[in-house]
């Protein structure tokens, strides 16, 4: 095949993994790292109220548009109550009804979110406001003070800022002074300035929600002012006047209408408790994933069982020993035995650990070939020898096993991990290179097949790339990719570079 062909199919290979890679990882949310874990908050609304033996219909205010936050679930515990979810003039609407309820009631719907900076959700650009009806004087205040307003403004987030600075001045003039008479609470001071806002037609309405902090048993609705300058809504502090949202200000609802209405309640009473935890990102990146029908989540390896999980976690680090293996052998130039015997070794060595997976390694092949050379001396054929070293072998490490067993080497039972056909063919080819060239041959490619092994090892013993690769099996196209590009290598190892060092002085 020509060398461009292959170049464009590593390219192909590599593109299509980092496209999926980076879907999962953006847009999924699945996470990169090891154990990572997000805090989510658990807001809780407790509606009681009183009710007199009759119907109950209660509609509740619920968060639509949360900017900085994504909804990872909700739901309501309501004995006996009919529940829906709709979308009302303020947004959506909780809705329970029964058709008979006597007594004290007491009902409770919860949401869970966590932190998303890519949420930036928003509603469409609303109309001008008409002009609000407003009875004298305080029609003339409004008048005068949009007027010296606008005189000192240059644009909508300026005049919000300095009409903020006006109400807010602790010596106000007479029109500001007019028109906060009786203004005794955050939710009237807001409505007032969206009053306002709305004589000078600008688009503004009252936001309220909660500062997100750690766990809060009564947690108070907390007005903000937010303001559309014609391509965005900008968000004020009513009391400063400073453009922005508090950090981590979750919003439940929008608008001057009361959060709850019950019909044929009374003494209606919210109170909102606020819980935060920690969760797997894994966990939160599936939901969102099964939520929206993402067709990645159902290629997740995360879906197979427990067992089958497990399995595959050491099965797909084979690639990553495979790709040290191309990189010691076509550029560095270190002789083994196979392919992949070194590789299966390495995975043995996940279990014994290093230092002593290479003793038992060493002390099992040494052992093996002393044998071999025994047998040679009966002049069996290929197969009927093969055999035989794989008899010797599997006797070797169950008397190795037995030994370190009786020494209290509780290390030494774990020989069992290694593989034992591709010790005893290790242990014949060894002695085949031995006879054909040599002691020092022999000697050097098992020195190689045992550095591959460590080296290999080290790689697929690493925890971040092992969950790198479980969440984004697709990135093994790369590996493919690499191993494909490293396949039409053709030049010198680092091996030979000393070997030729003569032709380069000449």
């Amino acid at each position: 095949m020509n060398q461009r062909y292959v170049y464009v199919l590593a390219l192909l290979l590599t593109v299509v993994g980092l496209a999926v890679f980076f879907y999962k990882w953006q847009v999924l949310g699945f996470p990169v790292t090891e154990n990572q874990e997000k805090p989510v908050w658990t807001i809780e609304a407790a509606v009681k109220f009183d009710s007199g033996p009759g119907s109950i219909k209660v509609q509740l205010h619920v968060p639509t548009l949360t900017p900085g936050f994504r909804m990872l679930n909700e739901n309501s515990v309501s004995r006996g109550y009919g529940f829906s979810l709709n979308y009302g003039s303020g947004g959506r609407e909780a809705q329970w009804a029964i058709r008979r309820a006597d007594g004290e009631q007491t009902i409770y719907y919860r949401i869970s979110v966590y932190e998303d900076d890519s949420v930036d959700q928003s509603d469409t650009t609303p109309p001008f406001p008409p002009l609000p009806v407003i009875n004298e004087p305080l029609k003339t205040a409004v008048d005068v003070l949009v007027s010296e307003v606008r005189d000192h403004s240059a644009d909508t987030a300026s005049f919000t800022t300095e009409l903020l600075r006006r109400v807010n001045d602790p010596s106000p003039d007479t029109n500001v002074e007019l028109l906060m008479t009786g203004v005794d609470s955050s939710a009237d001071f807001v409505g007032v300035v969206t009053t306002i806002l709305a004589a000078a037609r600008i688009p503004a309405r009252m936001v309220r929600g909660f500062p997100l902090a750690g766990r809060q048993r009564s947690a108070d609705l907390v007005a903000w002012l937010e303001v559309h300058d014609g391509d965005q809504w900008l968000y004020f502090n009513p009391v400063t006047g400073e453009e922005r949202l508090p950090d981590r200000f979750f919003v439940w609802w929008r608008g001057n209408e009361r959060i709850v209405n019950v019909e044929g309640g009374s003494n209606v009473d919210v109170r909102f408790a606020i819980q935060e935890n920690h969760l797997d990102a894994i966990a939160i990146a599936e939901t969102q994933s099964a939520e929206r029908d993402a067709f990645a989540v159902d290629f997740s390896l995360y879906s197979l069982p427990i067992q089958t999980q497990a399995v595959y976690s050491v099965l797909l680090m084979i690639p990553i020993g495979a790709l040290i293996m191309v990189i010691l052998r076509n550029f560095v130039g270190i002789d083994a035995f196979g392919t992949f015997m070194p590789v299966l070794i390495a995975l043995a060595f996940r279990e014994t650990k290093l230092l002593w997976g290479v003793i038992l390694f060493t002390t099992l092949v040494a052992l093996g070939l002393s044998i071999r050379f025994l047998l040679d001396r009966l002049r069996l054929l290929l197969v009927p020898r093969l055999g035989a070293v794989l008899i010797v072998v599997v006797i070797l490490m169950l008397i190795i096993s037995l030994m370190s067993h009786r020494l209290g080497l509780e290390t030494g039972l774990s020989v069992a991990l290694f593989p034992m056909v591709i010790i005893a063919m290790t242990i014949e080819r060894m002695s085949v290179v031995w006879e054909e060239r040599g002691a020092f041959d022999a000697m050097r490619a098992g020195a190689g097949s045992l550095v591959v092994a460590v080296v290999a090892y080290v790689f697929m013993g690493m925890s971040w790339l092992e969950h790198l690769i479980f969440t984004f099996p697709e990135l093994l196209l790369l590996v493919l990719s690499m191993v494909i590009v490293a396949g039409r290598y053709t030049g010198y190892r680092l091996s030979e570079l000393r070997r030729f060092r003569a032709l380069s002085t000449e």
